[in-house]
This record gives structure tokens, sequence and C-alpha cells, in this order.
């Protein structure tokens, strides 16, 4: 598909020549914000939108030739003459929008338009019956699709910690639940962290059906790269492309997926579930020195907050989708050990979203889905009580979960610590050297600790110059990034055995960070 263009800002002869030299801030009537760089004749022009998350620019003080500008989220910076972002140093293009100069002195803003691959091979839509198609909640990201005499689960985390042991379960799956992930027709995985992608709840299944039909995207890094260390048999798994249909024994069930599409997302679905809850990241809450006081760290999640039910109510209200479902935000960091990341990391309550929304648009049905609450579809495109078309858990079922077996897991991530490749310190330079990332002018410390983050005397705490990958004694006196790395010994052994991503440390809050200067590193 190709792709269409449409104008998204006018400015007529009058404004182009009060237009001047360097950033320009301008505002269409419908209240979208762009900026206009001028020097000279040419002109170059963005939306006011960081690639992170969307936050506005505004003049950067630190900028002396007028050219930089500095998001009030977390200060991403970009530099509107050249479209690169600074900072991450050596990371991200902002995309342009077409300058279209008319012959009165005035000109348009002409956006490119993505294709939308969801209007290709359209099928009509079908009149449901109730009962036909239904969702019923698991827990967290796993929900239970049933159309017709088929059923499909996705990201089924059922049991065990995710990230290492950061996260953990907040409700109770309901007492069938892995029996219903046994008898799926299919499941369905969309990527590889650790809250969608479980590998506990997957050996189970696999221990009594290993053939299960197993379907995941066509991403960069293939969703089951662990597949083999990870101990777990599973024989029938199936990587499909993403915006296609794809028939799972034909006539009876389409599974369809497409990607957001850089932004450019379906209007008016029937049913829309998106995140809610914010936390899910490491930043701020395990870095320190500097900045990073409580008070700080509590203000930043507080605006982030509210910011995320302002973001996702905004954004359901312009995609009008019948109903929706906030999701993927069910966890907590339950562990006595990660009681201040707890007591900080604050979230979302999808009550409150969905009322935000309500107050948006009356007419879209939501739903704050317990552990076995069903939709039923039919009734929901139907009726507009969303009383009629939602059954929730029967009376006296357990909704949060208060035990979570942590011995077991925690221990089969200690087991790591002594292995016996850890007997010698060759692992360090035979690790990142596996590693492969160099030619950055990076140094980082590394500092293998106990739970509570004080250095452990039986481990490791060493230097690595990513410059040219070496292990010097002492810190290097260049000008360089620096950063300091506090990791759970136990964590930071079981990721180096296994080979694992170092997300495990990071969204799991199983370290602590500093860094020189206060920068994101892209890379």
């Amino acid at each position: 598909m190709s792709h269409t263009s449409h104008t998204v800002l006018e400015l007529d002869a009058t404004a182009v020549l009060g237009l001047t030299e360097g950033i320009n801030f301008k505002k269409s009537p419908a209240g979208k914000c762009f900026m206009i760089y001028k020097d000279k004749n040419t002109l170059r022009a963005c939306r006011n939108q960081c690639k992170h998350q969307g936050g506005k620019f505004i003049k950067d003080i630190e900028d002396i030739d007028g050219r930089t500008v500095h998001c009030t989220n977390h200060n991403w910076k970009l530099n509107v003459a050249t479209m690169q972002y600074v900072n991450p140093p050596d990371s991200f293009l902002q995309e342009e929008l077409k300058v279209v100069k008319s012959e009165d002195g005035g000109l348009k803003l002409v956006e490119l338009v993505p294709p939308e691959p969801w209007t290709v091979d359209s099928r009509p839509a079908q009149e449901l019956q109730p009962g036909e198609v239904t969702l019923t909640y698991i827990t967290h990201a796993c929900m239970e699709l049933k159309a017709g005499d088929k059923r499909m689960m996705f990201d089924p985390w059922l049991t065990g910690p995710a990230f290492a042991r950061g996260w953990w379960l907040l409700h109770e799956p309901p007492s069938d639940a892995m029996d219903r992930l046994r008898q799926a027709d299919l499941v369905y995985i969309s990527h590889t962290h650790s809250d969608h992608l479980s590998y506990p709840s997957l050996k189970l299944l696999a221990q009594q059906r290993p053939d299960i039909p197993i379907y995941v995207g066509d991403t960069s890094r293939p969703v089951f790269w662990y597949l083999g260390r990870s101990g777990v048999n599973l024989t029938n798994i199936s990587v499909v492309p993403f915006g296609v249909w794809y028939n799972h024994q034909k006539h009876k069930y389409l599974l369809d997926c497409t990607r957001p599409n850089n932004g450019c997302l379906p209007h008016g679905v029937d049913v829309m579930m998106s995140d809610f809850a914010g936390g899910a990241s490491g930043f701020p809450m395990t870095f320190h020195k500097g900045k990073y006081t409580e008070s700080w760290k509590r203000h930043f999640i507080s605006r982030e907050r509210k910011e995320l039910l302002r973001y996702t109510a905004n954004l359901v209200a312009t995609l009008q989708p019948k109903v929706y479902c906030p999701f993927a935000g069910y966890f907590t960091e339950a562990h006595p050990s990660d009681r201040y990341i707890k007591n900080i990391n604050t979230k979302n309550n999808p009550a409150d979203l969905n009322e935000k929304i309500k107050n948006l648009c009356p007419h879209i049905t939501t739903w704050t889905p317990l552990p076995g609450s069903v939709l039923d579809l039919a009734l929901a495109l139907t009726n507009q009580d969303d009383r009629d078309c939602i059954t929730q858990p029967p009376s006296g079922t357990k909704i949060l979960k208060d035990s979570w077996d942590f011995d077991l897991y925690v221990d089969e991530l200690n087991a790591a610590i002594s292995s016996k490749i850890f007997e010698h310190k060759s692992w360090i330079q035979f690790y990142y050297n596996w590693a492969g990332f160099k030619n950055y002018n990076l140094v980082i410390r590394v500092t293998e600790t106990d739970d509570d983050f004080q250095p452990r005397d039986d481990g490791y705490d060493y230097l690595v110059d990513f410059l040219d990958l070496s292990f010097p004694s002492v810190r290097p006196q260049r000008e360089r990034f620096y950063v300091e790395i506090q990791n759970r010994i136990g964590v930071m052994r079981h990721v180096v055995v296994n080979g694992l991503l170092w997300d495990d440390l990071y969204i799991g809050f199983n370290n602590r960070i500093s860094r020189e200067p206060d920068i994101y590193h892209h890379k």
C-alpha cells in the first residue's frame, strides 16, 4: 500500500513574512502544535511532538544558536535545524513535514499518512448472536477469546514472576485458567517481555500439550529466541506477518494482527484494549544520586501517571472504539525486598481511566476486568448498558493474590550464583566480548550486591570501557559517559549464565543506577 498525504497547517503570506530566523512555534485551528525552522530562505517543519512519549518541546535554555528544543517530559533534545535528536545522542531523526509554498506567498505543511493495512482484503461485518464472540479476562494481559466453537488465548502469564523476580501477578487467575490454556485451539504471544512470554507458564503447558498451536508475529527479534535454553518443549510455533489475515483451520477462525503503524490506528473498532498503569520501567525508581531524591521521584511518577491517563483517554476518544478495556497493567512488586519500589511506584487505577473516558464519550462501553469476567460482544454492540454485556465473576471469587511462592522462583535464580564460571574473573571479558556491544564512548562500573544493594564480599566489582571493549582497573579520565550499576548478584549471574537481556535487571527493578552526565543512552 502507498502513503497518502494531507495538509496539517496553512499559513497566509502575512504569517509567512512574520516567521523569524530560527525556531517558530505554531498551532493549527484544531489545536495541533508544530515547529518551523527558518534559515534565510530555507524552511523545515515538523510536529511539536517528541518521539519518546509524545511530549511537547520548548526552547532549550542551554541552546545558544537557536536550533535546539527540549521535551518537557523527559528532557529529550531535538536540533530542529537538522531534525536530529541530540539527546539521546546518535539516535533518532524527527519525521519532517513537507513545506509547500503557494504563489500568493503562503505555505502549507503536508504530512504523509502511513498506509492502513487493516483496510486490505477487509471482510464484511457479520451480525453476531449473543454468546457467539466473548472475551474472558484471565489476568494481566491474558485474555481468552471465543469465536464460534474456537477458543484462543493470548499472552498467558499465569504463574511465577516476570522480569526475573521483579514483577508478580496482582490478580489471582481463575482456578481453571491452566485448563483453559491447555484446551485452547491456539495461543498468541505478542512479544518477548516475560509478562507476555512467560516461560514458567509455558513450561506447565508443554508438559501436557507440547504440540498446541502457538502463533507469534514476525518481529525483528524472534519471540522464542530463548526457547532452546528455556527447557520448554513446544513443537508447533508459527511465525505470521503483521497486517494480513491468517486462517487457522480455514473457515473456522480468523486472526488479524496489525502493528501500531507509526501511530496511524484504525477508527471505530469493536474492542480496543491497551495498557494503562504506568510504572513498567526502571526509570526513575531504580535511579539514585543527583536529582533523584525521594520527592523528585514521587513528583515525576505522579505527573507521568496523570499524563498517561490523559493521553490514553484522548486516544480512545479519537479512535472511537465501541468497547474499551484497560489491561496489561495488573502486576505488583510483591517480594518483600522490593517494598521500597512498591511504595513509590504507584500505578493508575483502571476504574479512574474508564471514568475519564465515560466523561469524554458516554456512548463507549468501558470494561474494568476482574479475573473470570466475560464480555459478550454481540450484547455490547447492540446495548449501551455496560451491565448487560459484562458478566462479573461469581460472588466470593478471589480477585487479588496474597501468596506468590517466592522461594521456588528466587532459589532457581540464585542457583546461578554458584556456577563454576564465576570462580574465574575471566568470565567478565568473555561475557562482554560475547555480547559484542562496543564503539560507544561509555564506561560502566558494575557491582554485584545483595538484595539491599550492598556490595557482597564474594561479588565482582569491575569496569567496562565500551569504546574499545577493554576492562580498565581504574576509571578512565577522558571525557565520556559514565554509569554505575549495582546489580543483585542472583539476577545478574542468572542473566549471564543464560545469555538473557538486561531487561530482567532494569525493568525488574533488580539494580540501582547513577549516571554522569544524566543522559539517556539510546544505544
